[in-house]
């Protein structure tokens, strides 16, 4: 790659990094509880395979960032440069009611580069969660019917630096340590069919930040001579984040012509600057790998988020504890196969499973998905290997029972992954 495309990808990426920051990508109603529907730091190639991280290692020929696992970043060889975009579309239902939604975003901006022998660092922003939602209860107090209408935008980034080492041949450790920043704004109001009657609005409007670390752990085993098992863990510390805003609340008369807000009558609560702690929850990730190099690989992991310990200044939302599980593999036909470009392609598919940390009305929230993608390499030359990584999650989240809304979703996620000889000789030997 010459030197001109080099300079134009960086300058892509700092235009791009603008537009990835703390940006709404959900539009479900279950995004109003805690900070949101929780993105999880998975490139397509790890969604791909139902989002298989806490073992995966070096799933191909090509060096890919598994951020999910900061243990995994030692075995890179060569400098890694990985940009995503997402788009989704959910099937809303609630009895006899449905609707559409589509949300599309850039999903990631990571690099990664060997430091030694035996390590390297990563570094890059990816979404962390988001909320996005409006929807409308409606009952009758008295007489008269009343809506209550609540809204939801915004979300959280991550923009993390993490370092990984083989501490001896077979065990890797590593870290990250990530700054959360972003913006949410929640609003509800209650309003009346009758125009003489004077409705409600409460909006806050938080900007949250704060330091997370996590941190990780592989051991590589060989099977037999072709085939290898790693086993992982990943977790991170339960950080306590900042919180500050403003809640407004003002009374109006609705308007027939102007909608929703009206005509403003006053303020009866006007806070400003408040400032509160958001504790986030414990996660821990075990899995494990079964690989043959650049052939095949399967695994599973097992997550556990300890959501009940979860906080927002001193007011506890009640959410549980989740679980999960994801299984998944790719297959390689042939690395080495000249002639034949469909036995060079990676083609993966997965499986997940989630207890999220909601339970309404004593209902779990489950969510479920089927998954699978291709990784697509591109002509290269001596020094320098292009691939495109396609990951699609078809899935469910909730149900029809008790009266919840169940969501069905398409979720696409593209990448390119660019494997160049940057930086290529070590700062430290």
């Amino acid at each position: 790659m010459t030197k001109f495309i080099k300079n134009i990808i960086l300058f892509s990426c700092l235009m791009a990094a603008v537009d990835v920051t703390a940006q709404s990508t959900t539009s479900s109603p279950y995004s109003q509880y805690g900070i949101g529907i929780v993105n999880g730091s998975q490139l397509p190639q790890n969604r791909a395979m139902g989002g298989l991280a806490a073992g995966l290692r070096k799933p191909s020929l090509y060096n890919n960032i598994n951020l999910a696992n900061p243990a995994s970043y030692s075995a890179i060889r060569i400098t890694t440069f990985d940009i995503g975009v997402y788009g989704g579309n959910t099937n809303l239902s609630k009895g006899n009611v449905s609707e559409n939604t589509f949300d599309a975003s850039l999903n990631h901006l990571v690099f990664a580069m060997p430091v030694t022998k035996i390590s390297a660092l990563s570094f890059g922003l990816v979404p962390y969660s988001s909320k996005g939602y409006n929807f409308t209860e409606s009952k009758l107090v008295g007489a008269e019917k009343v809506d209550n209408i609540y809204s939801a935008n915004g979300g959280i980034s991550k923009a993390y630096l993490g370092y990984g080492i083989n501490l001896s041949r077979r065990f890797s450790v590593g870290a990250n340590a990530s700054f959360l920043f972003g913006k949410l704004t929640e609003a509800k109001a209650a309003e009346f069919d009758d125009l003489t009657f004077l409705n409600s609005r409460t909006q806050a409007n938080n900007s949250l930040s704060g330091l997370t670390f996590d941190y990780g752990l592989q051991y590589e085993m060989p099977l037999n001579k072709k085939v290898n098992m790693v086993l992982g863990y990943s977790g991170s510390s339960g950080s306590k984040i900042k919180s500050k805003g403003e809640l407004i609340t003002t009374r109006y008369y609705k308007d027939a012509n102007s909608g929703q807000g009206g005509i403003s009558v006053d303020s009866t609560e006007n806070r400003q600057n408040a400032v509160s702690k958001i504790q986030l929850p414990t996660m821990h990730t075990l899995g494990f790998v079964i690989q043959r190099t650049n052939r095949w690989l399967f695994g599973a992991d097992l997550l556990l988020g300890q959501w009940e310990k979860y906080r927002e200044g001193s007011v506890n939302p009640n959410l549980q504890n989740s679980t999960g599980i994801a299984i998944g593999g790719q297959i390689t036909p042939d690395i080495s196969a000249v002639g034949n470009y469909f036995n060079i392609v990676d083609y993966r598919l997965g499986f997940k499973y989630d207890k999220t940390y909601i339970n309404y009305k004593n209902q779990n929230i489950n969510q479920m998905a089927v998954t699978f993608g291709l990784g697509l390499p591109l002509p290269a030359n001596r020094s320098t290997f292009y691939k495109i990584n396609f990951g699609t999650e078809l899935g469910q989240r909730g149900s029809l029972k008790n009266s919840l809304v169940r969501e069905r979703f398409v979720n696409l996620y593209l990448s390119f992954t660019m494997n160049d000889q940057w930086f290529q000789k070590y700062k430290f030997d």
